[in-house]
């Protein structure tokens, strides 16, 4: 189906489950896995999904990118399927922004997947139900399913302001307050003085992401979202156990380094959605900036070791 000619085919149904956008370019392999890894899901069947196929970079990507296209129109098991096929590349950040958009002004709410994203099968029952527990609560921008490898002990569900990009959900009321200028974000992170909080007390930097994306030195939205959540004051919720596992971090897409660090068990029971209070998880927050701490001190100590090793070599 050509990119310009699809709203027409959704089903708009607000008291259906909410539609599953996967966001594909060429990576078959990481591709089928997500999908058989989804139509486990319990509600599969009841779901509608609608797979954004980015249009290849240069010929070098057409034979890849026509590899997973063949494999998408195949693809069953969802209430309905529906490929979006790109003519031209757009780019993860490009056509992940304007896909959501048009979905949520569509229906109302959104399940986002990337091409690398494997689910528990807990996963879309665990989405649907915070979406509809939380869909009137306006402090709640998002739904996440990815969880750190964090080894504190953790309750069922909990917040953390901003917001996350491996495997969400969110309303069109969420996705509204998405500010695509990343200069003008950085321009008010900076004068309302939150740097240091954004970036988790110097654990993370996520400013200094934000600074490469107003300079074109990354093409991330990812970025742009968090910080949007966060300026914003708004919540995330978390579940206590991973419901998704990314098996990118192969150094197989464009957006990405091999490494082992966010690997997790997936989770084999249900996360229970139920009553919380509407504020940041204060030890978990803390646990978090530990684990960036400590995974960014071994990812430099591994660095330097490889240097070494490159030096000394006869």
């Amino acid at each position: 189906m050509r990119s310009d000619n699809y709203a027409r085919h959704f089903t708009k149904n607000a008291k259906t489950t909410a539609p599953i956008a996967l966001f594909t370019y060429n990576r078959l392999r990481h591709t089928r896995r997500t999908i058989e890894s989804l139509q486990h899901n319990t509600l599969a069947g009841e779901s509608e999904l609608v797979i954004f196929s980015d249009g290849p970079k240069s010929e070098t990507y057409e034979g890849k990118v026509g590899s997973v296209r063949e494999y998408l129109r195949t693809i069953t098991g969802f209430k309905k399927v529906t490929v979006i096929e790109h003519d031209r590349n757009q780019g993860l950040a490009g056509s992940i922004i304007t896909g959501v958009t048009k979905i949520v002004n569509c229906f109302g709410k959104i399940i986002v997947l990337e091409d690398d994203m494997v689910t528990s099968p807990f996963f879309l029952r665990y989405m649907n139900d915070a979406l509809e527990f939380y869909q009137e609560e306006e402090r709640v921008i998002s739904i996440h399913g990815y969880l750190y490898p964090l080894e504190a002990s953790l309750p069922e569900t909990f917040f953390l302001r901003g917001a996350d990009c491996w495997g969400w959900a969110t309303w069109k009321r969420g996705w509204d307050l998405f500010e695509p200028d990343g200069s003008k974000l950085l321009w008010e992170l900076k004068t309302r003085h939150l740097e240091s909080s954004f970036d988790m007390n110097g654990a993370y930097p996520y400013t200094s992401m934000l600074r490469k994306q107003t300079k074109g030195l990354v093409d991330s939205w990812a970025i742009r979202w968090h910080v949007s959540a966060f300026l914003a004051e708004k919540l995330t919720l978390y579940p206590g156990r991973s419901l998704i596992a990314n098996i990118g971090l192969d150094a197989s897409g464009a957006h990405c380094s091999p490494t082992d660090q966010f690997d997790v068990v997936l989770s084999d029971r249900l996360v229970k959605i139920g009553p919380i209070p509407l504020e940041e998880h204060a030890d978990t927050k803390k646990a978090l900036e530990h684990y960036f701490r400590v995974t960014r001190s071994s990812a430099f100590k591994s660095l330097i070791r490889r240097i070494q090793q490159k030096c000394l070599a006869p």
